[in-house]
């Protein structure tokens, strides 16, 4: 089997033009992320998508449904779990007395505006104040961290390549803005995030090569459900935490699934 491999860097508009590159090599299966799917599927209309891990494919209209996906596209889906609303409460578990939360949120995403009104929902249930930071590109993150400066008792970054691209700078500003964050991306908190909550990647992955090896083997990806997912982890960041004067409850602690010193 050969592999081509292909990196947007953030881009957005990348994701058409490598899929043009792949229907041009003629490729048996494409493999991807799901922002990149519906610029795959104008570009490569009749070749089979997988996509690793994907929001919303039903509404971002990926598939026709979960149960039967109906096109050239099939994989696994992060949506429908209420992860968003797990996140805000972890962050309102981990920051006392948390009254102020800003969401910084790529909007040229459509599913990181579903997450971003998943977290807004759950912010109010909670009684929190939320205030959103919408940036489109690498130079807005520094813009609207700097114009927010001392607006918020904490931070919730929506899940997309984006911020995964710059997240040592996200990570670098937000602690000197004494930001406590919360991510979906165990990356993030590597890079200096307090917490993460989301699916286990490499898990998705693994079981997307699953359904390559079905397709190759002649299965057709409309008659292959999407699945979720059934790993998440929650990363703390201690160190981040110490940096913030932050106290890490114990049985949040106890409930990690890994701890960054």
């Amino acid at each position: 089997m050969a592999i081509d491999y292909r990196w947007a860097e953030g881009r957005v508009a990348r994701f058409g033009e490598i899929a043009g590159e792949f229907a041009a090599l003629k490729v048996d299966v494409i493999v991807t992320t799901g922002g990149a799917v519906l610029p795959a599927m104008k570009a490569a209309s009749d070749i089979p998508i997988v996509f690793g891990a994907a929001n919303d494919p039903v509404g971002a209209g990926m598939v026709a449904s979960l149960a039967r996906p109906g096109g050239n596209v099939t994989g696994l889906s992060m949506h429908g779990h209420g992860t968003a609303s797990k996140r805000v409460e972890l962050l309102h578990e981990l920051v006392p007395g948390l009254r102020r939360m800003a969401i910084m949120a790529n909007v040229a995403y459509p599913a990181t505006v579903l997450e971003m009104q998943e977290a807004q929902t759950a912010a109010r249930r909670l009684g929190l104040e939320t205030t959103i930071l919408e940036i489109r590109r690498a130079e807005d993150i520094v813009t609207a961290l700097e114009a927010f400066k001392g607006g918020a008792d904490a931070l919730y970054v929506c899940t997309e390549t984006l911020v995964v691209v710059h997240r040592v700078r996200l990570g670098t500003l937000a602690l000197g803005a004494r930001l406590p964050t919360i991510h979906g991306f165990r990356d993030m908190v590597e890079a200096g995030g307090l917490v993460s909550y989301g699916p286990n990647f490499p898990a998705l992955f693994s079981r997307a090569a699953d359904y390559v090896d079905k397709i190759l083997r002649g299965a057709n990806p409309a008659d292959l459900p999407v699945e979720q997912p059934t790993v998440f982890d929650l990363v703390i960041n201690l160190s981040t935490a110490r940096a913030l004067g932050l106290t890490v409850p114990p049985v949040l602690l106890a409930r990690a699934d890994e701890v960054i010193e």
